[in-house]
């Protein structure tokens, strides 16, 4: 048993905090996902969970994650395709009823405008990253809203090129300061349904997302370098801080911008 699963072994038996929760996991791709580090942590910890696939290219890589996950609800959805989204809720709606976190862990732009320089970007480029990375956060969460009756907590995951200029990081750079925006005020409208909301902002991480990046392997290198902890941070890390945010040990947080990057961000 490697060091994660040592500590997940542990939170498992020393708390089930999340008992009786119910969390749908939007953007599972592999089990190298953060969005699979989440739901594993929110599992062992007692939540139910609401499991998402792309579409069927996908589906034989995140079946056997749900699987083992013991996922109430496996559904495929597609946030650029029109209805998708919005079936997933309704079967939510029909089997359980209601829903106490819902997790956004999605980001896509066209690979020529990535990895390209962000003035060069075209405009259906800008519009498809920001409407898959950013406006589905906000299509969620009024999904989610009606049925969060008694509170919840929404999540998005960001990064630190939102706020500081990371090279390479181009375009997704601006989609997730608005991201981070989004998160900010959607903490403000729904605070009064006691429906809170945070954008959870992790260091580089190998992810299948983040190998469209031009030299991410220069980024992790340099991260593993200059972070203060002097470890890199992996998807459990990522589950585990997640998870507190939805917990009552959080319950007077909303609206923030957590790091997950072993001090990274706060070095010159």
């Amino acid at each position: 048993m490697n060091y994660q699963s040592d500590v997940l072994a542990k939170i498992a038996a020393d708390s089930k905090v999340l008992h009786g929760k119910r969390a749908f996991i939007l953007g599972i791709a592999n089990e190298n996902s953060i969005a699979y580090g989440c739901a594993r942590v929110f599992r062992q910890l007692g939540a139910e969970l609401a499991v998402t696939y792309l579409n069927e290219k996908a589906r034989r890589f995140v079946e056997p994650l749900a699987r083992d996950l013991g996922a109430t609800i496996f559904a495929p959805c597609d946030v650029a395709k029109k209805g998708e989204l919005e079936a997933v809720f309704e079967e939510i709606r029909k089997v359980w009823g209601s829903l106490d976190i819902a997790l956004h862990s999605i980001a896509f732009a066209p690979k020529e405008d990535l990895q390209g320089r962000l003035i060069d970007s075209s405009d259906e480029g800008f519009k498809t990253a920001m409407d898959i990375s950013c406006h589905s956060f906000v299509r969620m969460a009024r999904l989610a809203e009606p049925l969060m009756s008694n509170g919840g907590t929404l999540l998005a995951m960001s990064y630190h090129g939102a706020n500081k200029v990371v090279p390479n990081y181009n375009l997704m750079g601006p989609v997730k300061a608005a991201l981070e925006s989004v998160v900010r005020y959607l903490a403000y409208e729904l605070g009064e349904k006691q429906i809170r909301v945070h954008a959870v902002s992790p260091g580089p991480l190998k992810t299948r997302a983040a190998s469209g990046l031009k030299d991410f392997d220069v980024l992790l290198t340099e991260a593993l370098e200059r972070a203060p902890i002097g470890e890199l941070v992996d998807i459990d890390d990522v589950g585990l801080t997640a998870a507190y945010l939805t917990t009552p040990f959080a319950r007077r947080l909303t609206g923030t911008t957590t790091y997950v990057d072993g001090g990274l961000s706060v070095m010159a």
